[in-house]
């Protein structure tokens, strides 16, 4: 196992429970932009975590292999996760060498995933179990800043007291080049308001890589420092988090 898939798997609880599902939009846009029609196709879910992705496809008919080298976060899928007539039983493997033959897929898909894997090898991959026709998308939720002051303060804070952080705060950050590794892709933007309470909030961010890797106190002095400036600004406890999902797809 991976020091990041260790990770991971110390926060799959958190990841589960607190991680943003995608919007109905961004699964209309995959079929739109893709040409698969999501009910009764074949998806390879590469990097598929505890399955929140592999839910939303199977909620719309998809048959749906979940892929992910953490023990932890397949647990989670496994235990979460509907096993339909027809649905493969999840695999922990490498989303650079998938264990898979070649023509076996209609869509390969990474959701929140793709960014951790070998931008040539992983494509590559997906090229190779695809059927004729077949597509790729990579999805990732981000809250919109631009959107909001407290959430663009927020980062701010977590840019400066998080060394690992990387998010919207930095000038250098982006989304991931996923639409670069084709020759012709598709992009498109989904926003949607999340509406969560604080300490659902809080355990999103503990489930994010820049702060799973943190050692034990200090993420938790992190998250109380988080926790009393939020607490104090939405007494009532609910945030409305400005949210927009990124999605690119090549044929």
């Amino acid at each position: 196992m991976t020091e990041l898939s260790r990770a991971f798997d110390n926060v799959a609880d958190a990841y589960d429970a607190a991680r943003p599902r995608y919007p109905d939009g961004m699964y209309d846009a995959l079929s739109e932009i893709s040409g698969v029609t999501l009910s009764g196709a074949r998806v390879v879910d590469v990097g598929a975590g505890t399955g929140i992705l592999t839910r939303g496809l199977q909620d719309r008919g998809a048959r749906v292999l979940a892929i992910d080298p953490g023990a932890e976060m397949l647990t989670r899928l496994r235990s979460r996760s509907p096993r339909s007539e027809g649905t493969a039983a999840a695999l922990r493997a490498d989303g650079n060498a998938l264990p898979l033959h070649g023509d076996v897929a209609d869509l390969v898909v990474y959701g929140q995933s793709w960014h951790w894997l070998d931008p040539v090898a992983s494509i590559a991959e997906a090229r190779r179990v695809l059927r004729p026709g077949g597509a790729i998308a990579g999805c990732w939720n981000f809250t919109d800043a631009r959107q909001s002051g407290w959430l663009a303060e927020y980062e701010n804070r977590l840019a400066r007291e998080c060394p690992g952080y990387w998010g919207q705060a930095l000038e250098e950050w982006t989304v991931p080049p996923m639409a670069t590794a084709f020759d012709l892709a598709e992009e498109r933007w989904v926003p949607w308001t999340r509406m969560i309470g604080i300490e659902d909030f809080l355990l999103d961010l503990r489930s994010h890589s820049y702060m799973a890797v943190l050692p034990g106190e200090a993420a938790d002095e992190l998250v109380g420092r988080r926790r009393a400036e939020l607490a104090a600004a939405f007494p009532e406890g609910l945030l409305a988090v400005p949210m927009h999902t990124y999605l690119a797809v090549g044929r």
